[in-house]
């Protein structure tokens, strides 16, 4: 399964209450992450030439032959396929504590809530359950742009607010999305 596609639940998976407020939240953060993917699409999301995340201005840009996108950034954390593992970008050495307020946000919250599982530094996930987490801290941070970055190693996961579009001509426009 995809980072970005839905978890089935079992018809018979016995929930608590505590569990059924997650299984709410993932299944309400899955449909944001369907919701932005759908939404971004219209400026260019997912068919840049190339993107970068510049960490000491906290932007990201998207890159295409006509245009830059560019949009202010966080970085919730990383999945390695190579040993299915998350690791939060909080507790991620190489990421300034700026681009992390959003992953610590999530812990925080996970830890408040019950969740301690989900505040650990590092979680053992596969594939899937990268999305799952990907999509509880979407919701969790109403976040409004989600995008997940290419790499041999890990994979980042960042979200992002307000897109701001300028031209070959040096026009400017934006692209918001409000959630709430």
């Amino acid at each position: 399964m995809g980072l970005f596609k839905r978890v089935g639940k079992p018809d018979n998976a016995p929930q608590s209450p505590d569990l059924e407020g997650l299984s709410t939240l993932l299944l309400q953060g899955e449909d944001m992450i369907d919701q932005l993917a759908n939404a971004h699409m219209s400026w260019g999301l997912g068919s840049a030439d190339r993107w970068d995340l510049d960490q000491r201005t906290g932007v990201i840009t998207w890159t295409f032959p006509d245009k830059t996108a560019t949009a202010p950034a966080q970085i919730l954390g990383s999945w390695s396929p190579s040993s299915s593992s998350w690791q939060w970008a909080w507790a991620n050495a190489t990421i300034l504590p700026e681009m992390s307020r959003d992953s610590r946000a999530v812990s925080d919250w996970a830890e408040a809530n019950g969740h301690p599982g989900l505040a650990k530094p590092t979680i053992e996930a596969d594939e899937q359950m990268a999305g799952v987490i990907a999509a509880l801290s979407v919701r969790i941070t109403k976040a409004t742009g989600f995008y997940r970055g290419t790499g041999a190693k890990a994979v980042a996961i960042i979200t992002f607010g307000p897109v701001t579009l300028t031209t070959q001509d040096g026009s400017t426009s934006t692209f918001k999305i409000n959630i709430d």
